[in-house]
């Protein structure tokens, strides 16, 4: 395959020390009660980079199932459930809802802004009655950044239980799960953690285990089940034979980042976020969002005479570099930017900004300077 420069918003670019942890030989993870104390601890370092006492676990799957377990989990026959709909992945949490027999019920926004506390409030005052709600740290698609310590205890007050799609965002944004009263938190290896793809991270609080384990209707299939995690480390023993490789890797991935300090980390994206939005601005582009911007992902505007979807073939065929664009109804508007992980370094998004800068030129854009300088000038600032 042609080795090409990918700076995308996940999967993220992997350090080499992750790359070589997977290489190492291993031992069988359905016998070999060493593994599940690795495992277990590989679980609490998490749990300390997400502030939480909660039990965290590590699925074998994409942060996808994640996403599907805990309503498969929590979801029975009727049961009404929120979905806070400011983003396409926001939205998209009801396919899941209704997939397991519940009623999703939307709370809609602008999705170029944060979800607005004051205004989900009001709607609260009026509907409570509902299990649970649904909620999206980061959706990637506009990089829009919804503001949990204020969202989760609100629902918290009204007996509503909290399921955080924080993929996209936990490693790169602060997210304190117990002082935020967040019942389930999601998060996957290839983003901010920049550990290949393929693992969930979740942890589950008190109120939704009982809420799980006092179902009226059991759950539907096995591996999206979150019961069957429960007693793992009692009995030393694992629900299905774990993916020992990508585990190693995302404990040096984890490693990397306690080692670095995690507020190091978390002060590293904000300052590599706000430089990256304030050089596209000087640069004479449009950000997408007028509030709620995430550290982890901008979403720049791009000219319909240019075309986010001309910019992004024209880089990679050029300069042999991928720079994504958004989902639809976006994938022609947006032009996405992932500092997030290893890709929240100066030099990769110097290399980004450049090739940006350069295929932007090429097309026949005019701008009001130079983006890399002005990077630079707002990232020492």
């Amino acid at each position: 395959m042609n080795e090409k420069f990918v700076y995308a918003p996940g999967p993220t670019s992997v350090r080499e020390n992750v790359r070589l942890e997977r290489a190492r030989i291993t031992t069988n993870p359905d016998v070999d009660e060493e593994f599940v104390e690795f495992y277990k601890n590989i679980c609490d370092k998490i749990g300390k980079i997400i502030e939480t006492k909660n039990p965290v676990y590590i699925l074998s799957g994409e942060g996808i199932l994640g996403l599907e377990a805990a309503c498969a989990s929590l979801t029975e026959p009727g049961d009404r459930v929120l979905v806070l709909d400011n983003g396409i992945y926001g939205r998209s949490f009801k396919d899941f809802v209704e997939m397991y027999g519940g009623e999703g019920v939307y709370f809609s926004c602008d999705y170029n802004k944060a979800i607005d506390e004051s205004k989900l409030n009001e709607f609260l005052s009026v509907d409570h009655d509902f299990k649970y709600a649904t909620i999206v740290h980061c959706d990637t698609p506009t990089g829009v950044l919804n503001d949990l310590s204020k969202i989760c205890p609100l629902l918290n007050e009204y007996g509503i239980l909290t399921v955080v799609d924080s993929v996209s965002a936990m490693g790169g944004e602060e997210i304190r799960v117990d002082d935020w009263k967040i019942d389930i938190a999601l998060g996957g290896s290839q983003k901010a953690f920049s550990a290949p793809a393929g693992l969930t991270m979740v942890s589950i609080s008190e109120k939704a285990k009982e809420a799980m384990k006092n179902r009226k209707t059991p759950v539907i299939g096995f591996y999206c089940n979150l019961n069957i995690w429960e007693n793992y480390y009692a009995n030393k023993w694992f629900p299905y034979t774990m993916p020992i490789s990508d585990i190693m890797g995302l404990d040096k991935a984890v490693d990397n980042i306690l080692d670095e300090g995690i507020q190091n980390v978390l002060k590293r994206h904000e300052k590599i976020a706000y430089a990256t939005r304030k050089a596209v601005s000087e640069f004479g582009l449009e950000l997408f969002l007028e509030d709620g911007y995430s550290n982890t992902v901008t979403a720049v505007k791009i000219p319909e005479n240019i075309g986010a979807q001309r910019l992004k073939n024209h880089m990679l065929s050029k300069y042999n570099t991928l720079i994504i664009t958004s989902l639809n109804p976006y994938e022609d508007i947006i032009l996405r930017i992932g500092h997030m992980g290893e890709n929240a370094k100066v030099d990769k998004i110097l290399y980004a900004l450049n090739i940006i800068e350069n295929g932007l030129k090429d097309l026949g854009f005019e701008s009001n300077g130079e983006l890399v300088n002005s990077f630079i000038r707002h990232l020492n600032n």
